[in-house]
């Protein structure tokens, strides 16, 4: 991934010009009779929310959920807390080998917990915008550009939700979804986030402009991120470690926004980065 930059301050906005410069005793006879024994059948992949942080997180949220899985003999530390939440919301609780737990949560370290939930429901664009406004704030968007990585991508959920992010628009193609181990990767963060599927992401920076959001890429050659005017709505642009920002999405931004480097490498990681920038963003609109 690439340095971290901005232009000039912002202008009018005009959708058509661009500016680039661009982890066991037995369970509690209290919740005994709770527990069934492990199922035969097979479980699939879809829904997983793997480990206790991300469970924990689950349960808080509006997500349906089908069952909690928990380790045979896992009862000690917060393992207790989440079980007796399950419980308390009439979730089933199925006792499981660790080897079933190993292979269901494809080997992820899953601390003796996978709960079944519904797949996360995909918002809209339109949706973010309405979260925004009920919040009485500026729109504030994170776009993930061809993300590959799991762990990358649920550490950028984590980043854009801890700064007060609105919304995180990510690609239908060349990129991850939102998988087990992103939801796992965020711990937690991907419950209190609404994400949007799009099937491109440069007719989606012309979309925002059009509704009068301004879009930053966060790429080498801007402005530093601490000379740039994040005010006001705004939409921040991050890509893969790889290949950075797309050309043709930054021929659609409006400016470019970089982050200095004084060391030997040239870029932090894509959720460092993310950090620093949605920080600042988030400190300008809110001072």
């Amino acid at each position: 991934m690439a340095n971290y930059k901005n232009q000039n301050n912002k202008g009018p906005r005009n959708s058509n010009n661009n500016s680039r410069g661009s982890k066991g005793r037995n369970p509690n006879p209290k919740y005994s009779s709770h527990y069934n024994q492990e199922e035969s059948h097979s479980e699939l992949q879809e829904g997983l929310v793997i480990g206790r942080n991300a469970v924990r997180e689950l349960l808080r949220s509006d997500r349906d959920i089908d069952k909690l899985l928990v380790q045979k003999g896992n009862r000690e530390g917060s393992i207790v807390v989440i079980v007796a939440e399950a419980i308390e919301r009439g979730i089933p609780v199925v006792e499981s080998d660790k080897a079933k737990l190993d292979a269901m949560a494809g080997f992820v370290p899953h601390q003796g917990v996978i709960a079944m939930a519904s797949e996360k429901e995909y918002s809209s664009l339109e949706d973010v915008l309405e979260i925004a406004k009920s919040r009485g704030e500026a729109p504030f968007i994170v776009i993930a550009d061809g993300i590959t990585d799991p762990y990358n991508l649920g550490a950028l959920i984590r980043c854009a939700e801890g700064a007060g992010a609105h919304g995180l628009i990510i690609s239908k193609r060349r990129a991850v979804g939102v998988t087990p181990l992103v939801a796992k990767s965020s711990t937690g963060a991907i419950e209190h986030l609404a994400i949007v599927k799009v099937a491109n992401i440069a007719n989606t920076v012309r979309t925002l402009k059009e509704k009068g959001i301004w879009v930053f890429a966060a790429e080498a050659g801007g402005k530093p991120y601490y000379e740039t005017n994040f005010k006001g709505p705004c939409a921040l642009v991050f890509g893969s470690e790889g290949n950075g920002v797309s050309p043709v999405v930054i021929d659609n931004c409006d400016e470019l926004t970089s982050i200095p480097m004084y060391g030997h490498v040239n870029s932090f990681n894509v959720s460092t980065a993310a950090a620093v920038i949605l920080c600042e963003a988030a400190r300008q609109n809110r001072t």
